[in-house]
């Protein structure tokens, strides 16, 4: 389990300092991508922020490994409005930009929507889950132990689909609750790791972008990733994941994979 406070430390004038808490499960020098992608989903709710707008779609492109090392993060506005915003947001380490995002705020209305039920498959919660008892070699001393892990189906070395309930150990920043954005990024990005389908000692396959779209905003500390991964025969994939909490399915993510032998 992780002895670290958080997954970044702030530094001022736009800075993080990385914990090794932000370590992914290959490379203990290079982040897992859920932290700094949520770091940014926090910058892009709370830039230039309009009463009653929620960040509902955020997209992340990987334009290289993220160091665990201190982010800048610089946000713009795209396209002010108060029903809708378009925001944009860079991370950059040692001079690099590693991720580029973009997000839109939409205004949540005074009376409700009328919401279309949820036809996502029932679940059992986080407590009918199995913990996993291994990591398959993988570096576990960021992460993968900064975060708790129920598994319903499926596991982290057992090629196919995969649901598991997930939920941060630690906050993002020290003193700060996670919200409800933030979650959906810290957790979204492991789609295609619990859900690959090729032996992980063999085959390489990276996400060069991730998307997530929520039609409401997750409610509690536990994330469902209901996860399937599709693998073409051009080097190319994609994980696709069902996002859903204890009432039902809150949202979607989706990555693009290039996949290659080791």
């Amino acid at each position: 389990m992780t002895t670290y406070e958080a997954f970044y430390e702030p530094a001022g004038g736009g800075r993080f300092g990385s914990t090794p808490a932000t370590a992914g499960p290959w490379d203990p020098a290079a982040q897992h991508a859920g932290p700094p992608s949520a770091l940014l989903a926090r910058a892009l709710a709370g830039h230039d922020p309009v009463d009653g707008q929620l960040l509902t779609r955020v997209s992340v492109d990987i334009l290289r490994p993220v160091p665990v090392a201190e982010l800048t993060v610089r946000v713009r506005t795209v396209r002010a409005g108060r029903r809708i915003t378009l925001v944009e947001g860079v991370a950059e380490a040692g001079g690099q930009e590693v991720l580029h995002a973009r997000g839109w705020r939409i205004l949540a209305p005074a009376e409700p929507t009328p919401a279309t039920a949820d036809d996502g498959p029932p679940v059992p919660g986080p407590d009918a889950g199995a913990e996993p008892e291994h990591w398959a070699a993988a570096h576990s001393a960021g992460y993968l132990s900064a975060m708790q892990w129920r598994f319903v189906s499926g596991a982290f070395a057992e090629p196919g689909p995969a649901r598991v309930w997930v939920r941060p150990r630690i906050p993002l920043l020290p003193g700060e609750p996670v919200r409800p954005a933030e979650l959906a990024l810290l957790v979204a990005d492991s789609g295609s790791g619990v859900s690959a389908r090729l032996d992980l000692a063999r085959w390489l396959f990276v996400n060069v972008d991730l998307t997530v779209t929520l039609h409401r905003p997750p409610r509690g500390e536990w994330l469902l990733l209901d996860s399937d991964t599709t693998i073409g025969p051009h080097g190319s994939g994609v994980a696709a994941s069902r996002l859903a909490d204890a009432e039902g399915t809150v949202g979607g993510a989706v990555q693009t994979l290039v996949v290659a032998p080791r």
